[in-house]
Formats: structure tokens, C-alpha cells, sequence
């Protein structure tokens, strides 16, 4: 089961919405949804949680780029709603979709089909992957809600089971959220 809100802060508060994701298929869209809600460049949080598996919250302030963190992104990799925070930056590999000029050269100046050295960056990653390729624990900005009352070690320690109501109570709208819920 899943649940999806939107928190925004407003000069009265936090606001919250619960909100369908069924036409959101990408970050964009989502980040596009949330400044809907936004009062002028205030921020607004989406929040989405499958019960006792993950969660996870994106931040959207003005037209600054979304940040996102994810509590399990295996766990994350494996849910349509997940898939849709786990953007190709946030995993760290490249796009399903480069550009004409990414298709010819690579960033590093090598073309296409030469084998990176095993020295090199992106040979090894490290830290143990799903089969899907995404990280097994938390992934992206830990730091996301830091200025608004719940700091990253806090954030990393919420159990799946409780996150969405934990931060609704650091961030002093627990009421707002509980009546959408």
C-alpha cells in the first residue's frame, strides 16, 4: 500500500494534499506537481511511503533542481513510485537517453566501446547493489530537511513504518498530514 502527500509551507504553516502520482512518470513531473503547490518560492515536499518497505522525500523550492532523498533504494527500485525519485544523477550512472553528442564522444573524451580501465572512477562503485542496480539503504540528501527541524542522522535512523509521521512531527504538522492520511 502507498501513500503520497504534498507538504507545503505557506505564512500560516505547512499545507498538506494528498496526492495521485498515476500521471507522474518522472522526476520532472513530480518536481512540476509539487511548485503547483507552492506558495511563491516556499517549499514543498513530496512525500511517498509503501508501508514498512521505504520512503521517500523530494524537495522542491522555486525552480531549483529537486532534492531528493530515499530511504532503501533497492527497495525503492522495485515500486513504480520509487522508480520515479531513482533519476539516472541520483544513481550515478549515465542516462538511458544521452544526447546525440554523448552518443559519439563520452565525457572523457573516449568514443564509444573502449573499455574503461579497471583504475578507473566509475569501474567500482562500491557499497553492495541490488540486482537492479541501485543501492542496498538509503540514497540521495540526507540533509534534505535539516533547516526545517529534522537533521540527517535523524532522517537515516527512521524506520520505513513510522518516517512519514516522525517528519511530519520534527517539521510541527503532524496534524496537516494525519488529516490527509
Amino acid at each position: 500500500m502507498y501513500f503520497a502527500a504534498l507538504l507545503a509551507r505557506t505564512e500560516d504553516g505547512w499545507e498538506a494534499s494528498d496526492t495521485e502520482l498515476d500521471d507522474v512518470e518522472t522526476l520532472a513531473d513530480l518536481a512540476d506537481l509539487a511548485r503547483e503547490s507552492a506558495t511563491d518560492d516556499e517549499p514543498v515536499l513530496a512525500c511517498i511511503e509503501q508501508e514498512g518497505e521505504w520512503f521517500g522525500v523530494v524537495r522542491v523550492e522555486g525552480e531549483d533542481d529537486p532534492r531528493v532523498f530515499v530511504s532503501d533504494a533497492a527497495a525503492a527500485m522495485r515500486s513504480s513510485y520509487g522508480e520515479i525519485l531513482l533519476s539516472d544523477e541520483l544513481l550515478g550512472r549515465e542516462p538511458e537517453n544521452p544526447d546525440a553528442l554523448d552518443q559519439l564522444v563520452d565525457l572523457d573524451g573516449t568514443e564509444d566501446g573502449e573499455p574503461e580501465s579497471k583504475d578507473s572512477p566509475d569501474a567500482d562503485a562500491g557499497g553492495a547493489e541490488s540486482s537492479e542496480g541501485a543501492p542496498i539503504g538509503p540514497l540521495g540528501d540526507a540533509s534534505v530537511l535539516a533547516d526545517l527541524g529534522m537533521e540527517d542522522k535523524a532522517l537515516l535512523s527512521l524506520a520505513p513504518e513510522d518516517a512519514l509521521s516522525e517528519i511530519a512531527d520534527a517539521l510541527g504538522c503532524t496534524d496537516v498530514l494525519e488529516a490527509v492520511r
